[in-house]
């Protein structure tokens, strides 16, 4: 697995609490204090200007949740269907989205950016969806011998999305082929990606048995029963959960099945991501921003996601492995991802304070899990690594003192 920094997180009957286990370990000390709105005391970047603060002070009137905007652009590749809420501010990144194959923006992030605490972050920033070619609600059928384009060409139409609307990067959050998608950009062009959040992550290509099997599966069942192995872990579709039945149907009625043969066909023809932790191997190639790679236990792509652990670079990635969270985490369990990607964003210098309505207790600093564990591990983190490379300054914590050290794998009950 790597001596990345595990977070685990599993379910007892037996105990119950009242809020997020993880601020109340990192926030013990703070209990009684009051409570504050969501607001920025300091620029959240270095380099913003004074007319900035007051952009970030009213981020609220720009992006209300009524203010989605679809748009097709063009890229070297073909169209491409974006959905984006608010506008570039100053020098912080936009949060680009990618889905599943299966999904489309809507039925991959809807349950997770709906969350409430998710809208206290993203309010702070643009937030761009993007669907696959042909993959959005309401699609046209896709020509007869139309060539779809290859996991490497998806991942190329993305800087044409940066371009169009101005971004001067993105904290990219993927599922499955998305977030192998985003992997590749990163690769390809890491100066526009600050920050990867990937979930059920593969990054091997299929073999010859693997490719084989999928080929015969589609042949004997309907397109969405195929796929649907692809999304939710054995024990969700043993059980036939109401959340199974509801995108078994979904899947049917919203998505454009020719449309999504050709992405499923071309996911399952993915080669492997070419990427190596470095001194592995001679002139290795490796993700150079922040990563959170993220998986539910038993998840169909648990053993891909602890593969490309074993091939970032461990100073600045985390893994979190949820338990009770099935093959989705961000449908079973948006409330605890957004805990986490709310220390991810702080780890790199952004959301200096938020609020947490299950508290009491003030607002949060900004004492990221990863930092916390920098004490312990003498290595650099997620935080420190872009601090390094980038010069942002991020606001430190006193609340991270009597915490106690972190292990690199730490179970968390709730």
């Amino acid at each position: 697995m790597g001596p990345g920094l595990l977070w685990k997180f599993s379910s007892k009957a037996c105990c119950t609490v009242s809020h997020s286990v993880l601020q109340t370990m990192l926030l013990s000390k703070m209990a009684g204090m009051k409570e504050q709105q969501f607001t920025e005391e300091k620029p959240l970047l270095p380099e913003q200007k004074a007319g900035q603060d007051s952009d970030m002070e009213n981020c609220d009137t720009f992006i209300s949740p009524g203010d989605w905007k679809e748009h097709d652009i063009d890229t070297p590749y073909g169209m491409l269907h974006v959905v984006i809420r608010g506008a570039p501010k100053g020098n912080k990144p936009a949060i680009l989205t990618y889905h599943d194959v299966g999904l489309n923006h809507k039925l991959c992030f809807n349950s997770f950016f709906q969350n409430e605490d998710m809208q206290e972050i993203t309010k702070h920033f643009v937030v761009c969806h993007v669907d696959a070619p042909g993959q959005q609600i309401g699609a046209s059928q896709l020509p007869q011998g139309y060539q779809y384009p290859t996991m490497d060409q998806l991942a190329g139409m993305l800087p044409s999305v940066v371009q169009h609307f101005g971004f001067k990067s993105i904290v990219g959050i993927g599922v499955g082929a998305g977030a192998y998608i985003l992997a590749k950009f990163a690769l390809i062009f890491p100066d526009l990606v600050e920050g990867l959040v990937l979930l059920n992550i593969d990054p091997n290509g299929k073999g010859w048995f693997d490719w084989a099997a999928s080929k015969l599966s589609g042949l004997t069942s309907a397109l969405p029963d195929t796929v649907l192995p692809h999304l939710f872990s054995q024990e969700e579709l043993m059980s036939n959960t109401e959340l199974v039945q509801s995108y078994r149907q979904q899947i049917n009625n919203n998505i454009n099945q020719f449309n999504l043969q050709l992405f499923w066909n071309m996911y399952n023809s993915r080669r492997d991501l070419e990427m190596n932790r470095t001194g592995t191997v001679l002139n290795a190639k490796t993700i150079r921003c922040p990563v959170m790679l993220v998986v539910g236990d038993n998840a169909p792509a648990e053993e891909g996601v602890v593969e490309c652990n074993s091939k970032l670079d461990p100073t600045n990635t985390t893994f979190l492995k949820m338990a009770d969270s099935g093959g989705l985490p961000q449908l079973t369990q948006p409330g605890k991802l957004t805990e986490a990607f709310k220390y991810f964003l702080q780890g790199m210098g952004y959301i200096a304070y938020v609020k947490d309505r299950r508290l009491s207790g003030g607002p949060v600093p900004s004492a990221s899990m990863t930092r916390l564990a920098r004490s312990r591990t003498a290595s650099l983190t997620s935080a420190s690594s872009v601090e390094g490379s980038r010069g942002r300054a991020c606001t430190h914590s006193d609340s991270s003192e009597g915490v106690g050290q972190l292990n690199h794998t730490m179970e968390v009950s709730c």
